[in-house]
């Protein structure tokens, strides 16, 4: 079926309309906003009502091949703006402030492949034969999000897996939910116990003195590192095309790293190797095509070439487009099909998830641990938004400074897990190690990061 220029703005303008009641139905609803589910999932709920395997299908099907394509192509816009216009800490200050946050996160998430593989493997495939690669979907899920669980779809595909992308992208809706109401729920049995940090006298003195202010808080959450004061603040058009075209350099700096590492694979290790590497999605790559170029951009002096709020915009954009193009195209009788594993994965990664909150971090952060588990906890099951959600109820003046924490993180966490480089090879992974070597894998990083951690904690 050949596809039009009229065929691709009349998916792009569906999206738009979703979007656009998305948004009007969580600001008139306060039960949505309370969630915090965000107004792209609501789009792509409701998109799936008038979907392909919905109720009521009104595009055209060109329309919804669109859909099902575009994911994998926004995705890596998405990762090729989340290092530009951001100023790149030295390593020595980004380890000393994000050390112990980054080892729970490499414990939640390695923790994530590890039940998920051992429940496959013991389980799941004994008595449903369920593929091996289910065991890649709670990270994916939980961690990656919809973005990452959309983007790896091809792989998925590539790999004989073709139920990967729905199944991680329902897990990732599981995981936006859930994280809200276990979270908040956490909040509160927190207070009661006192688990939250008391402030005493000296400690209010402190924060008279030395407290966090709302324009620092803005700045951690709008990016992971500090932001360039000198950037531009400019919206005006050329300033816009400016980044977008810079974000386009560095996706198609992912395509053609891709485009070596498979020459390299197929020149040393034959066919079957550059078959692999084929199966690796782009956006990883378009992740280090953008620290390529910002580390360019400092060093010839030109940082306030890329502004931050125009990239983080530039990320946004697509990411809501993503997320409501992908829940609108979810296939629901792959869904359907895997419904009992995909229960079973579901369950054993939350609880895998809270009970790494309650055992571990108050060992691994010997200060505030409640706040700075509970805004990993937040991202390691639903998103980024989520934890910050969760720390604001937690910590709502900013006192622990776990925020500081928690941004310096994603520069040390996200290009590994989360939708990183991990995240990206686990299926193929999978597929080429075999499941048992990959959980064996999987418990060594666990334990690994553990005792990291724990060690961590003890120093501090």
């Amino acid at each position: 079926m050949n596809l039009s220029l009229f065929d691709v703005l009349l998916s792009f303008s569906g999206l738009c309309l979703l979007l656009l009641v998305g948004t009007a139905l969580r600001q008139h609803l306060g039960w949505l906003r309370r969630l915090g589910i965000p107004e792209a999932l609501i789009a792509g709920l409701l998109g799936l009502l008038i979907g392909p395997f919905g109720p009521w299908s009104v595009f055209p099907e060109q329309v919804y091949r669109i859909w099902s394509q575009a994911p994998g192509v926004l995705i890596s816009l998405v990762f090729a703006t989340l290092f530009l216009g951001q100023r790149l800490p030295s390593p020595g200050v980004i380890w000393n402030r994000a050390a112990g946050q980054t080892a729970f996160g490499m414990v939640l998430g390695f923790g994530q492949y590890l039940v998920g593989g051992l429940l496959v493997l013991l389980v799941l495939q004994p008595l449903f034969g369920t593929s091996p690669l289910m065991a890649a979907l709670i990270e994916v899920g939980f961690e990656g999000g919809h973005g990452t669980a959309a983007g790896l779809g091809p792989t998925f595909r590539e790999l004989g897996f073709p139920a990967g992308e729905t199944l991680g992208l329902a897990m990732a809706t599981v995981g936006v939910l859930t994280a809200v109401l276990l979270g908040s729920t956490l909040v509160v049995i927190g207070r009661a116990r006192q688990w939250l940090a008391r402030v005493n006298r000296s400690q209010q003195a402190l924060d008279t003195v030395d407290p966090m202010s709302a324009e620092e808080r803005l700045n951690l959450e709008r990016a992971a590192g500090t932001v360039d004061p000198d950037a531009p603040r400019s919206m005006t058009i050329d300033a816009l095309t400016l980044n977008v075209a810079l974000a386009g350099g560095a996706v198609g700096l992912g395509i053609l790293l891709k485009a070596l590492l498979t020459g390299l694979a197929g020149w040393f290790g034959g066919p079957e190797t550059a078959n692999l590497i084929l199966a690796i999605p782009v956006f990883p790559l378009a992740m280090v095509g953008g620290l390529i170029v910002q580390v360019v951009l400092q060093r010839t002096g030109q940082t306030g070439l890329a502004s931050p709020l125009a990239q983080a915009s530039l990320g946004s954009v697509a990411m809501d487009l993503l997320i409501t193009a992908a829940m609108a195209s979810l296939n629901l009788p792959l869904l359907e099909e895997n419904w009992l594993p995909f229960v079973a994965l579901a369950v054993v990664g939350l609880t895998w998830n809270i009970a790494a909150f309650l055992v571990l971090a108050p060992r691994i952060f010997r200060d505030h641990w409640f706040e700075r588990g509970i805004a990993d906890f937040g991202q390691g099951t639903g998103v980024t938004a989520t934890g910050l959600l969760l720390l604001r109820m937690a910590d709502p003046l900013g006192r622990s400074r776990a925020m500081e924490a928690f941004s310096f993180k994603q520069l040390l966490f996200e290009p590994f897990l989360g939708g990183g480089l991990v995240t990206a090879l686990s299926p193929v992974l999978i597929a080429s190690w075999g499941l048992p070597r990959f959980s064996a894998v999987a418990l060594a990083l666990t334990l690994a990061s553990l005792v990291f951690g724990l060690r961590l904690g003890r120093a501090r």
